[in-house]
């Protein structure tokens, strides 16, 4: 068979070679624009993309015979993977291939700040000697805040070791026995934010990371520390960021990401005296592009001729029937690992135990178990998890993950259940079934029984079984106009503790949510979001 694949992505001329040699392949070598692919869309088996040209539904309409997309990176935004998923589309990528080069920039970009590299070089260009004005900072002896300990975080880390650096890092899924005897310290992002004198963020953009750097975090740091972001330009809030470099209490910003929607010449940051900005250089480098270049081409061919699937990033199985028919178990895992990962306050997790029971479960604890996985790492991690490589990022985290029997209090003719040790020894059980063979339930919270479906906004209350609770807080959201849709409590003993799930129409503003917090029969209070 002869397979036809589009190439919308510089990849080196040995890698292209690679597929133009191929015999049983016929290749389309075109631009990365919707306009150069159509063409040749119709007749598409694969097609390899790089940053810019984005892969959805309207491109995947036209390629009725698409089997493959070949990401040339390992960004996946340009790419909507679930709708590639339900077409039985296989999603690739070439992960890690740019950890070394992105640490490496983003110490370049360090010491360019700090030292005022840029400003020295422009001002000698122009004719000027000016070096007293270029007086700089060392590193030895100074604090790096890494936001993030994944491949880059941890590359960063070590090289800051080497600059005598001493290093303080945030990552909700790294537990203190994982980082002992490294020369760095775990901490939680308010503390890094107060004792670090140059923040890097090698972290996911999620909700909660989207503006981590604001006016409220801004105000944490130090008089003159600096801020470096070679991943993301949604870590920052511009005008935040620009008010702080006015009022002097930043130190120096540099930055290698910007929002391609907004004009350059609207950006606060272009052009401030105390920014360093570069044009998404962080993965630019020979070695990079040689790398994933000789990655990506070889695993297109092994995919198309069905030898090999490697760094595919969507299931490990291919859809259809049988997709369909567990979609709804996979969605379930996945609601149950996002639920664990927001009641446990997102601490640090040491061991995540998981329990199969029915007949329509078996056969699936292995994709249950990585769907559960990614809904406890998904919050943080974004799309950058997905169900081929979370088991692989919480085996770097330390999280072990293991199969365990009779840890559910009730019995269902099929029930999923997942245990979370974390290490302060604290654990919570959540249990969840599927009515109807469609529908995923969530049956259990702790030591108590429930029937909620896991979607829209639910607040997870814990209180005290005495008379008046449900009419004060039915109260309280009618006078902040919030409407409730549903409502399921539960308790062990009769006055005791209760645990009720409010399902409400939207969410409550952090300031709403901590004021309900604060009435005296309220325990606790936590609020999911599912998308």
């Amino acid at each position: 068979m002869s397979y036809h694949v589009i190439l919308a992505a510089k990849l080196t001329d040995d890698a292209t070679n690679v597929l133009k040699t191929a015999t049983d392949i016929e290749l389309h070598q075109v631009s990365e624009t919707p306009e150069a692919v159509a063409p040749y869309l119709a007749d598409a088996h694969a097609i390899i993309v790089g940053d810019e040209l984005v892969i959805d539904a309207a491109i995947m309409d036209a390629a009725p015979n698409l089997q493959l997309i070949g990401r040339a990176g390992a960004s996946l935004t340009n790419i909507d993977v679930d709708d590639a998923t339900r077409r039985g589309v296989v999603v690739m990528n070439a992960p890690d291939v740019d950890a070394v080069t992105v640490a490496e920039y983003t110490f370049t970009m360090i010491l360019a700040v700090v030292r005022n590299i840029f400003d020295a070089h422009h001002d000698l260009l122009d004719g000027t000697w000016n070096r007293d004005a270029y007086i700089g900072r060392q590193l030895q002896g100074k604090t790096l805040g890494i936001m993030g300990y994944g491949k880059v975080g941890q590359e960063v880390a070590s090289r800051a070791i080497a600059f005598g650096l001493d290093v303080l890092v945030s990552d909700p899924y790294v537990p203190e026995r994982y980082v002992a005897g490294l020369r760095l310290k775990l901490v939680g992002t308010e503390e890094l934010f107060a004792r670090s004198d140059i923040i890097t963020i090698h972290t996911s953009i999620v909700k909660n990371t989207k503006h981590i750097i604001n006016e409220k975090s801004l105000a944490l740091m130090k008089d003159d520390a600096f801020l470096v972001n070679v991943k993301h330009d949604s870590f920052f809030d511009m005008a935040a960021v620009r008010a702080a470099l006015d009022g002097g209490s930043l130190g120096g910003v540099a930055i290698d990401e910007f929002d391609t929607e907004t004009p350059l010449k609207d950006n606060p940051l272009i052009g401030h005296p105390r920014v360093i900005h570069t044009q998404r250089m962080r993965y630019n480098t020979v070695e990079a592009h040689q790398h994933l270049s000789s990655l990506i081409a070889p695993q297109v061919l092994d995919a198309l001729r069905q030898k090999d699937y490697r760094n595919g990033v969507n299931l490990p199985f291919m859809p259809g029937s049988e997709y369909e028919r567990i979609e709804p178990h996979l969605e379930l895992g996945e609601k149950i690992g996002i639920l664990e990962h927001a009641l446990g306050h997102q601490a640090a997790i040491e061991r995540v135990e998981i329990s199969i029971q029915g007949d329509e479960m078996q056969g699936l604890l292995k994709p249950l178990t990585v769907a559960i996985v990614k809904g406890i790492l998904k919050p943080v991690l974004g799309d950058s998890v997905n169900y081929i490589n979370a088991p692989v990022i919480a085996h770097e985290r330390g999280i072990l993950v293991t199969q365990s029997k009779g840890f559910a209090i009730d019995s269902y003719p099929n029930l999923l259940t997942c245990r979370v040790t974390w290490v302060d020894g604290g654990e919570l059980i959540i249990a969840g079934a599927i009515f109807n063979q469609t529908e995923p339930r969530i049956v259990q919270i702790d030591r108590y029984r429930t029937d909620i479906s896991p979607q829209g906004t639910l607040l997870v209350m814990g209180g005290f079984d005495v008379p008046g609770v449900i009419g004060r807080v039915g109260t309280f959201m009618a006078n902040h106009q919030i409407n409730i849709a549903g409502w399921r409590t539960s308790r062990i003993n009769k006055g005791g503790h209760t645990l009720s799930i409010i399902i409400i129409d939207e969410p409550l503003e952090p300031a709403l949510l901590d004021e309900l917090r604060e009435n005296e029969f309220v325990r606790h209070a936590t609020q999911i979001t599912f998308d």
